[in-house]
């Protein structure tokens, strides 16, 4: 009796920790990096399909990151520094106060929360989430735990948001449209479709890290002189005779395309019209962060951290780099080309619109290098995989630097920068990384 009364025991005690380990799934899931990786993924995808310029898609993935960085360091205060009193106007979130908050979720909860706030397609992000949460219930998350993450990482949304609404964005909103000067000298609006010159405001918006928008401001560009012995013209026969020389074949147009990373191109056939969507340039190093987090087998916290200090470096680049271009405003290459060599030559991208001083490419690309060259190291080599989604295959870095300069000299390859705006885009990003690097400190 006393064997089977044992036995019993036994099968009754097996049997519970089974259950418990079903009931525990969630908490192997919510520790998974794979699924923040998945959420940023979703939030890229709308981000692509709403068509947003890279500066304010550095702003759709900024601040949900953020979001999601104040959770993690609330949860882990001893590995992770408070933003608050990093980043401008930014105060500490609400302590987490109740056992039954799993901070990773709600973490990933205050990130889609604030990024569908920040979009047009919320249903987009909504139907991830709630697909997200069901298959979480199905692996055995309690409703109480369920209730208590989303209502603080409601909170921390709120939050968030609120510090967002200072940050002067929706001023610029009613601000005026540039207003086209006269002059060879100046930027102007190119074909195909024309479009008017985007967020000539942005260096109003609130920098994060960054003192002011023209902190970091590059050596002026050469004036635009066409006499055959000035520094512009040999930059303008430089983009006109490589234009002439590249074709489909070469690398150089490979690694163009590779890089092109422009949300909106236009084609037109005849009389009918249809775009490309793409990620941003912003986007495209999102990826990258992704790629490297994955890489080096960060946990969930390590990688938030990474793709928050990337995001970070991306919304001040962007910032820094579109004071100098609207500034400045340089005429696009495809103008003056058009204008004074050939009517008929075209870029092998589509200019971008906006002034072409300095890269945005090489601003922001350098910028984030150094951010991820702080947290993964200086040869980091990996495959870039995110250009496969749309046809442009793998190209790979013996470093985040190296991969940052062949972003660089990707837009002389597409015609669309002269060689001064890239070379001193690289300098100005590299400037704007190093100080936010050392100025803003996350793992302690």
């Amino acid at each position: 009796m006393k064997v089977i009364k044992s036995l019993l025991l036994c099968s009754a005690v097996f049997f519970s920790l089974l259950g418990c380990e079903e009931n525990n799934t969630y908490k192997a899931r919510l520790k998974d990096p794979q699924l923040f990786h998945n959420s940023m993924q979703a939030l890229s995808d709308v981000i692509v399909y709403d068509i947003f310029s890279p500066p304010v898609a550095s702003r759709v993935y900024m601040y949900p990151t953020i979001a999601a960085y104040a959770v993690m360091q609330k949860q882990y205060p001893k590995k992770y520094e408070d933003m608050a009193g990093q980043l401008s106007d930014f105060k500490t979130i609400p302590e987490i106060n109740d056992p039954d908050i799993h901070a990773e979720l709600a973490a990933i909860h205050a990130f889609l929360k604030v990024g569908t706030a920040l979009i047009f397609s919320e249903n987009k992000i909504i139907e991830y989430r709630d697909s997200l949460y069901a298959s979480l219930e199905q692996d055995g998350l309690p409703s109480s735990v369920k209730e208590a993450s989303l209502a603080y990482g409601d909170l921390v949304a709120a939050h968030i948001l609120a510090w967002a609404d200072t940050d002067f964005y929706k001023q610029t909103r009613t601000f005026p449209k540039y207003t086209i000067q006269e002059g060879t000298a100046f930027w102007k609006p190119t074909p195909p479709d024309y479009m008017e010159g985007i967020e000539p405001h942005w260096n109003k918006i609130r920098t994060l890290v960054l003192d002011t928008a023209d902190q970091f401001e590059p050596a002026p560009p050469y004036p635009v002189d066409m006499s055959k012995d000035s520094p512009f013209y040999k930059e303008l026969m430089e983009v006109y005779e490589l234009g002439e020389k590249i074709d489909g074949s070469t690398e150089a147009t490979e690694i163009a395309s590779f890089w092109d990373c422009n949300p909106y191109v236009s084609h037109h056939r005849g009389h009918a019209m249809f775009a490309t969507k793409k990620i941003t340039p912003g986007g495209h190093w999102i990826g990258i962060t992704k790629i490297a987090a994955k890489q080096a087998q960060s946990n969930m916290d390590e990688s938030i951290n990474a793709y928050a200090r990337v995001s970070i470096a991306l919304f001040d680049g962007f910032i820094s780099c579109w004071n100098t271009k609207w500034n400045t405003l340089i005429v696009r290459p495809e103008t003056i080309i058009n204008e004074f060599l050939d009517e008929t030559w075209l870029p092998l991208l589509q200019t971008p619109p906006f002034p072409e001083y300095t890269s945005g490419h090489s601003v922001i690309s350098r910028a984030s290098a150094v951010a991820l060259t702080d947290i993964y190291g200086d040869t980091f080599s990996f495959a870039d995989t995110t250009e496969e989604v749309y046809g442009l295959g793998v190209r790979s870095y013996d470093s985040f630097i190296a991969a940052s300069e062949e972003a660089a000299v990707s837009r002389l390859y597409g015609g669309i920068h002269y060689r001064r705006a890239i070379d001193e885009g690289v300098k100005q990003g590299d400037a704007v990384g190093k100080f936010l690097v050392e100025k803003l400190k996350t793992l302690k």
